[in-house]
């Protein structure tokens, strides 16, 4: 096929951004070439915010068709959480078709190196920025993200995440030279002399498999990871959220076929209602690579059958804050509040359980007891929320029934410090959204620890009284090692507690994020700069993003010649 795209032009115009992403992943710096702010789109081709709401709306009803070999059928049925039917059809595809296909491509993929692989996927992400307006309505309607957190977590934010990755594969690529002259010293005789030739290899086809509440902000790392480690990519998106990948897919498809590539090294697999189509694709020969984000049991249902892939699962954890002391009552509480709010608490990293002694705690507005530290919080909440216009702008929509299920049923768990309401959205009357719930329960009974020792995903805390500091330690390290962790908070301004949190932390592998009390949130990580799980708890085996993440995608291959 012809390029319209060459090299030398993706080169010079994505170079200094790869460049700038290497320093930023070694200084650990903030960096962020995606503007977050919406009012920064509209020129040079991307997309303002009515454009961006014209293009999502002239989506709605319409045939996504990618151009795919094997199509069968035509699949959708996605209903946003805020009550609108999308009515798109996306292609299903013939597997048996579909997979050879997309290998057919990977020998000039590999071919053209890390530096090529790289800036071609530099060129996709910066198509997606130009479109986030539109990309933001879609992850809006099939997350029940509220529009801003949409826009830039599903945004700017992914999109971060996706140019990190490709950021590390490059680095982990170019750690062995393409060719090395090898001479061996022999004494009196000639020296052995090789030219010794490395190439890195793909694994074969990577297949994502894409979950409802962050299609792209989860989706993206694997994706460009494997792009750009070389490796074909088959993505499965949730069945409730399938248009924000499809769309990635499309534009990922236009790009490598306008820089001369096959296009269908980036395919979409879309399933009918029912088809539980994850499992098949998984156990399949020709996927090599597998990135999961979901539920614990099937992530570790990958983790034990799909044998011949490299898997990388973020799974479920249980999220602890302990509460020991703090210096700024009134700022933990606000943070503690907006940390439980956000999204209706439908984030992997929001705080679940917080450990508070039970004789209370120190403060810089005195002692506290810990029903006050519960009432106190309940009321941080409220506050917050009492507007309904800024509840519906920080909660956004229920997900799904299960959430829903989960807040109804929280109240018989203990005593309520905070009953979670239903909230009108306006705008979108079929919506169903629901403030948090905070519940109080005692650590040292059994019946409690049924509740806070499970994964209670959604705007559902648990206060939970401690006998001490050291309790509340030994209680974070159990939870950690055996339910996992993607964040730990704590608040103490007792060194010694201090040390000992960060040495649970250190020693069961959690992410750690001490005495916030500002405008940075336990459950918020910056792309460049912050690890999103670390792979060594049971809540992920992989981090977003690290060496780690990148490297085992592919092999280093040798060839060698007599000099």
């Amino acid at each position: 096929m012809a390029a319209e795209l060459t090299t030398h032009e993706l080169i010079a115009r994505h170079r200094p951004t790869l460049d700038q992403a290497l320093e930023a992943i070694r200084t650990r710096a903030y960096w962020s070439p995606h503007p977050e702010h919406p009012k920064a789109y509209g020129d040079n081709g991307s997309l303002d915010a009515a454009a961006g709401k014209a293009a999502f709306d002239a989506l709605l009803g319409t045939r996504l068709d990618l151009g795919q070999p094997g199509t069968d059928d035509w699949v959708g049925g996605e209903v946003s959480p805020y009550g609108i039917e999308l009515g798109v059809s996306y292609p299903h595809a013939d597997i048996d078709v579909l997979l050879p296909a997309m290998k057919a491509g990977q020998r000039a993929w590999r071919d053209a190196g890390a530096q090529t692989r790289a800036v071609v996927c530099l060129e996709i992400l910066k198509r997606i920025s130009d479109r986030t307006h539109e990309f933001a309505h879609a992850v809006m309607h099939t997350s029940g993200q509220a529009f801003l957190m949409a826009f830039q977590a599903g945004g700017p934010h992914a999109q971060d995440r996706g140019l990190e990755a490709v950021a590390y594969a490059y680095v982990e690529q170019v750690r062995t030279p393409d060719i090395a002259e090898w001479t061996k010293p022999q004494g009196k005789r000639d020296p052995l002399a090789l030219t010794k030739q490395f190439t890195p290899v793909p694994r074969g086809v990577a297949l994502v498999i894409g979950c409802n509440t962050f299609p792209t902000w989860n989706g993206y790392p694997g994706l460009f990871a494997s792009l750009a480690t070389g490796n074909a990519v088959l993505v499965k998106p949730h069945p409730r959220a399938v248009l924000p990948l499809a769309l990635t897919v499309q534009v990922a498809r236009e790009v490598l076929a306008e820089a001369g590539f096959d296009p269908n090294l980036v395919a979409l697999v879309a399933e009918r209602p029912g088809e539980g189509i994850a499992k098949t694709l998984a156990t399949r020969p020709e996927i090599r690579i597998i990135d999961y984000t979901g539920s614990t049991s099937f992530g570790d249902w990958l983790e034990t059958n799909a044998r011949q892939a490299q898997v990388y699962t973020e799974k479920a954890g249980v999220n602890t804050v302990i509460v020991e002391s703090t210096d700024d009552y009134k700022g933990m509480l606000a943070n503690l509040a907006f940390s439980l709010s956000l999204y209706s608490g439908q984030m992997c990293t929001t705080p679940q359980n917080l450990l508070i002694p039970r004789d209370g705690i120190r403060t810089d507005a005195g002692p506290k007891s810990f029903d006050e530290v519960a009432s106190d919080l309940a009321k941080a909440v409220d506050g917050l929320l009492g507007d309904d216009a800024r509840a519906n702008a920080l909660l956004g929509a229920i997900v799904n029934p299960d959430v829903k299920a989960r807040v109804e049923a929280a109240a018989s768990l203990g005593e309520v410090a905070l009953a979670s309401r239903e909230v009108t959205n306006p705008d979108f009357p079929g919506a169903v959204v629901r403030t948090p719930v905070i519940v109080k329960l005692d650590g040292a009974k059994p019946d409690a620890e049924a509740a806070y020792m499970s994964e209670c995903f959604g705007p559902v805390s648990f206060a939970v009284a401690v006998d001490s500091a050291a309790d509340a330690v030994e209680l974070l390290r159990r939870t950690v090692r055996e339910k996992g962790a993607m964040t730990v908070g704590a608040y103490t301004t007792d060194e010694e507690v201090e040390q000992a949190v960060q040495e649970a932390c250190l020693e069961e592998a959690a992410q750690l994020s001490l005495n916030l009390t500002g405008g940075v949130y336990v459950n918020q990580t910056a792309a460049f700069s912050d690890f999103h799980g670390s792979g060594g708890n049971p809540a992920a085996n992989a981090a977003l993003c690290d060496g780690a993440f990148v490297a085992n995608r592919f092999r280093v291959v040798e060839v060698r010649r007599e000099a």
